[in-house]
């Protein structure tokens, strides 16, 4: 773990890392305590304090967040491999991962040398401004599906905003944090200003988010856990980002480019093994069309290529571990005995060399209705479930019958009924003729139970930061003679 400046190692505890592809050992971590939670709190309030970040220029930080870019992509080719050995994504995706995060640094560079404030119209006789502060420490909780992506997604706008952070990465995937720490200590980041402690949630994650000195809990992952880091912020009164599941609804109007549009569908559902939190998993076919998208999605997902996540041409790695892999299964499982057809997947791959791994073929599934579990649930999988759709409100109603609500996809040549199902769909993000099409400059975030607050984009600086507003007497009475 990174305390501070300081590397710190202790087989106390200590969490095995292993690679999904093979089930070796990669690595073993030293796992932090609530004593060594509680130190890090020390030196990020300690370094956050500091007169040297406090009243640091934003020019001069933006260099720091500039350097740590050019840093990730000096060391593109070991953090890819960092990532797919601990997660298992092929190494092509590991590889525009990386090249995307440290793409997050430079913008968050750049946002925080031009972000300006407000000098809203005057009402009396005074002058009225709006300051944003940091909060101070920031605890930053990360998922194991895309950790390159998703830390930057918070250390970086977090850093812009003038906080101190406090990473606990998930114990799944917790080297590639450890990594790019090192790196923005060689860009010149403070030391404390990000310090690094991997752990379990029960342990390590507890003590961070009830520690009294930290101030902002941001967290992507599972809906029950953000739920339960809701809970104690409510308890302590800090603010909490939430980006949680989604059950996302895909669309095909019978008017729609079919080949575009499965295509769409296949890398929405299968790209990373489908463990996306915006994996389009529900599809929505308009019944005039359903047969020939079937087709289409059977002939596509037997022709992906299931294989080692560096072999050449791989499409498609293992899940992240062999426990989410008895998930998958027995949520399909679930759908047999629901009813449901599974016209591709719903086994492992049979290749001999693949059987040491946490491999699972694409799977297609179809004949449930919108009540079955793995139509409810999210599976986090490479698992697609396929529903037919009569009418646009039939079609509305279905796919906003969920708790969840971060993304969608509708494919269709009419814009206009592509706006009207677009405003009507209960989700944070909505593609049309396209899907995963993402930037950070958009911000992005769920409805309901899909989460909290807005990453990304200019307000990604503004999550990490409280707005205060300053009066200045413009009455010469008022003023020293």
């Amino acid at each position: 773990m990174l305390i501070g400046d300081q590397w710190i190692t202790s087989d106390t505890d200590a969490l095995d890392s292993v690679n999904p592809a093979n089930g070796s050992i990669n690595c073993r971590i030293t796992t932090a305590s609530a004593a060594h939670v509680d130190a890090a709190v020390s030196a990020a309030r300690e370094a956050a304090s500091a007169k040297s970040w406090r009243d640091m220029l934003p020019h001069v930080r933006a260099q720091i967040l500039g350097r740590i870019s050019d840093g990730i992509r000096a060391h593109s080719d070991e953090l890819a491999r960092l990532q797919m050995i601990e997660n298992g994504k092929v190494l092509s995706e590991c590889k525009a991962q990386v090249a995307s995060a440290a793409s997050t640094y430079r913008y968050y560079a750049a946002v925080c040398e031009t972000l300006g404030s407000e000098i809203p119209p005057s009402r009396g006789d005074y002058l009225s401004m709006t300051a944003y502060e940091p909060y101070g420490i920031v605890a930053a909780i990360t998922p194991w599906n895309s950790p390159m992506t998703m830390e930057a997604q918070k250390i970086a706008p977090a850093l812009a905003a003038g906080n101190a952070v406090l990473l606990k990465p998930s114990e799944v995937t917790p080297s590639v944090g450890l990594a790019v720490a090192r790196i923005a200590l060689e860009a010149g980041l403070p030391p404390g200003i990000l310090n690094v402690l991997p752990g379990s949630g029960a342990v390590t994650g507890n003590a961070i988010i009830h520690h009294a000195g930290v101030r902002m809990v941001s967290f992507t992952g599972g809906t029950q856990t953000g739920r339960n880091i809701a809970t104690v912020a409510a308890q302590r009164l800090i603010p909490v980002a939430l980006e949680l599941g989604g059950k996302s609804p895909h669309i095909i109007f019978d008017d729609a480019n079919l080949d575009a549009a499965v295509n769409g569908v296949v890398d929405g559902i299968f790209e990373g093994s489908g463990q996306s939190c915006v994996a389009g998993s529900r599809l929505f076919v308009h019944r005039k069309v359903l047969d020939r998208v079937l087709q289409m999605l059977v002939d596509r997902a037997n022709a992906l290529r299931v294989d080692l996540p560096d072999a050449q041409g791989a499409q498609m790695g293992p899940v992240a571990g062999f426990r989410h892999r008895e998930r998958i299964e027995s949520i399909v499982e679930s759908a047999r005995r629901e009813g449901g057809e599974i016209l591709a997947g719903g086994v492992r791959p049979g290749e001999e060399r693949l059987a040491s791994g946490a491999f699972y073929r694409p799977t297609v599934i179809t004949g449930l209705d919108n009540h079955a579990t793995a139509v409810r649930e999210e599976i986090f999988g490479p698992v697609l479930c396929v529903l037919p759709f009569d009418d646009e409100e039939d079609l509305v109603f279905q796919a906003n019958d969920t708790a969840f609500g971060l993304a969608s996809g509708i494919w269709t040549a009419n814009y206009q009924r592509a706006w009207r199902v677009a405003r009507a769909l209960e989700a944070g993000l909505v593609w049309i003729n396209t899907y995963k099409q993402l930037s950070i400059a958009t911000p992005f975030g769920g409805f309901k139970e899909s989460g909290i607050g807005r990453e990304k984009g200019v307000t990604g600086v503004r999550l990490y930061q409280q707005s205060k507003g300053i009066y200045w007497s413009m009455n010469p009475a008022n003023l020293p003679l």
